[in-house]
């Protein structure tokens, strides 16, 4: 067997008190798909930072073949030395690269190279840093959460680059169904170890489950035979001294076992404060429209949204998902139409950004607001320390400031000073960003259980499955479309998905290309013959079928072994894939096409 591109082995790191690495261990083989999880705080930055040498342990061995390369994508990159996306993305190209490379990089990421690194969105920043680590096509990617701030078209292409890419990869991700298309084998950080599955990430939490319980089922067997041991010193010392001393060592040992024993972190306690129950129409919007100097974003919207409902708004970045929700909610006029938000509505909102976060102030602070040592949730005092452990926050943190938090930590923060306030409609802006899988998990019961309303935008899919009852979808000339059930429902009833509405992006930065001429094409008066009808007609199976052989493809490829037992096979399949990915993005493109000359001809 090939020896690994990359090795960690007993890496140990502690940053004061308890050892945040305590032996862990990393191995990356050639074409390596492995996910990196564990709950947030538990180090897989840091493991992941080591790994890319950024990070030098305390203790340990890193090994990296002579040869290899390497490119690691951080959650925060920084663009700060170069003036434009494209001089940010050339950097990372080496002596023989090619340098035609990062522009395709960047036009598949919808960018053109020219924008001003001080001005960039989040998306923006994450599609640049994409670009400057997938370009140079390296041995190895390492990558900490690539889909935050990346919308769903941006996201689907990323995945379909990522299963044709012939790199190792390893990525960190909260988003679930990124992690089973891509995974072929899980390494869990938990407690300072690591413990690998040879499987995909599908597989990882039932097996996750079932050690912790036979972790706890070990733990109580510990903890009676200790009960044991202590009563036999009470009452069963015997006049046998050399038996006694022994059977007493041996009982400091158990308690000494016992007391360096790890347990896995708790959980988080989300419970959302209700307040009194609003009307039965909780928002009301007419034919509203928005437009923003000479691009209209919303067009001729009608909604209504009752009590209970749990909408998700889902659409490309720049898709005016943030205005829809200031208009629904009342923060911003609509130019035409009506919006009325009924009785008795109490909101809270979660905003994206976390601009509402001061990084100056403690951690106390923010949540107290600096009025005293206590948190008033429900209406009633409660201490800030004991709330904050609800957040998995420990009493050592209180005084740290909000901006050495990490990314996961923002979200908690902002999680428990939303949920503090009585609300009868939940306004969720990107909740998931950061928040590590077990976190999700209470957050999706929490929305589930809670009797108000819900209106959440988010781009992760599993997520919106597991909480939505409807969706409100962006579509081509600024339409809104609403759908039943959750993104996966959407994709039944509408076709092609999410990632059609992506083609048209590009025209609006690059001035050219398929889908300007798309966008030509849709002006009235265009014409739409019986063979663009029947093709239009056809399209949606012939996509569904693509999405088919692609995912039994990538099924194929998810077989740790196949490399090794059959590389011809592993190459095929690759190409294969790689082909049928390229199929599906023109037959998407060309849906989108047909539809926009359907619409032209018959509005």
């Amino acid at each position: 067997m090939a020896p690994p591109l990359l090795l960690l082995q007993d890496i140990h790191l502690t940053f004061g008190g308890t050892p945040l690495l305590d032996g862990a261990s990393l191995s990356v083989s050639e074409r390596e798909r492995l996910c990196l999880v564990g709950r947030n705080g538990s180090g897989k930055s840091t493991l992941l930072k080591i790994a890319a040498g950024s990070v030098k342990p305390d203790d340990g061995r890193r090994f990296l073949q002579p040869g290899v390369t390497v490119r690691y994508l951080p959650q925060e990159p920084d663009l700060t030395a170069f003036d434009t996306v494209l001089a940010y993305a050339e950097s990372g190209l080496s002596p023989g690269d090619d340098q035609h490379s990062v522009r395709l990089m960047l036009e598949g990421l919808g960018l053109t190279g020219e924008e001003k690194t001080a001005h960039l969105s989040g998306g923006e920043i994450r599609r640049a840093a994409l670009s400057w680590a997938l370009a140079p096509e390296p041995d190895i990617l390492l990558l900490d959460e690539p889909t935050n701030h990346l919308d769903l078209p941006t996201i689907e292409w990323l995945e379909s680059t990522l299963a044709a890419s012939r790199s190792a990869i390893v990525m960190i991700s909260h988003d679930r169904r990124f992690l089973e298309g891509l995974s072929r084998s899980t390494l869990w950080l938990d407690r300072g170890e690591t413990r690998q599955l040879d499987k995909n990430f599908a597989a990882f939490e039932s097996w996750r489950d079932e050690f912790l319980e036979q972790e706890e089922f070990e733990r109580h067997k510990l903890d009676r035979k200790i009960v044991r041991e202590q009563d036999w010193v009470v009452h069963g010392v015997s006049g046998r001294r050399k038996r006694n001393v022994r059977r007493l060592a041996d009982l400091q040992g158990l308690r000494q076992e016992r007391r360096e024993q790890r347990q896995s972190v708790g959980a988080v306690k989300l419970e959302a404060v209700s307040a009194n129950t609003s009307g039965k129409v909780v928002i009301e919007a007419k034919d509203i429209s928005k437009r923003f100097g000479d691009r209209t974003i919303i067009r001729n919207l009608s909604t209504r949204i009752l009590r209970g409902d749990r909408m998700g708004i889902i659409g490309a970045n720049g898709a005016g998902k943030t205005t829809l929700i200031k208009m629904l909610t009342g923060v911003m006029p609509p130019d035409t139409g009506s919006v009325k938000v009924g009785n008795a509505v109490q909101m809270v909102s979660l905003d994206q950004q976390r601009s509402s976060l001061d990084p100056t102030v403690s951690l106390a602070t923010a949540l107290t607001g600096g009025h005293g040592d206590s948190v008033i949730v429900d209406g009633k005092p409660r201490h800030v320390i004991s709330y904050m452990k609800d957040f998995l926050f420990g009493p050592e943190q209180a005084k740290t400031p909000v901006g050495n938090l990490s990314g996961g930590e923002r979200g908690r923060l902002m999680l428990a000073r939303a949920l503090a306030q009585p609300s009868n409609l939940l306004v969720l802006d990107e909740p998931t960003n950061d928040l590590d899988l077990e976190t999700l998990d209470l957050l999706q019961e929490m929305l589930t259980d809670y009797s108000g309303t819900v209106l959440l935008v988010s781009h992760d899919r599993d997520f919106i499955d597991r909480v939505v009852t409807s969706v409100l979808v962006s579509e081509a000339d600024a339409k809104w479309t609403e759908y039943a059930g959750g993104y996966s429902d959407m994709l039944a009833q509408r076709g092609p998905g999410i990632a059609a509405t992506r083609a048209v992006k590009p025209a609006r930065s690059q001035g050219g290309g398929k889908a300007q001429g798309s966008a030509q094409a849709a002006k009235p008066g265009s014409g739409f013959s019986f063979k663009d009808r029947d093709a239009l007609a056809k399209l949606p199976v012939t996509i569904n079928a693509l999405h088919k052989t692609i995912a039994k493809l990538q099924a194929e490829l998810n077989d740790p072994d196949l490399y090794r037992r059959d590389p011809a096979k592993f190459e095929k399949t690759s190409t294969a894939l790689s082909a049928k990915s390229a199929e599906l993005e023109a037959a998407e493109e060309r849906w989108l096409e047909l539809e926009m000359l359907r619409e032209a001809a018959e509005g």
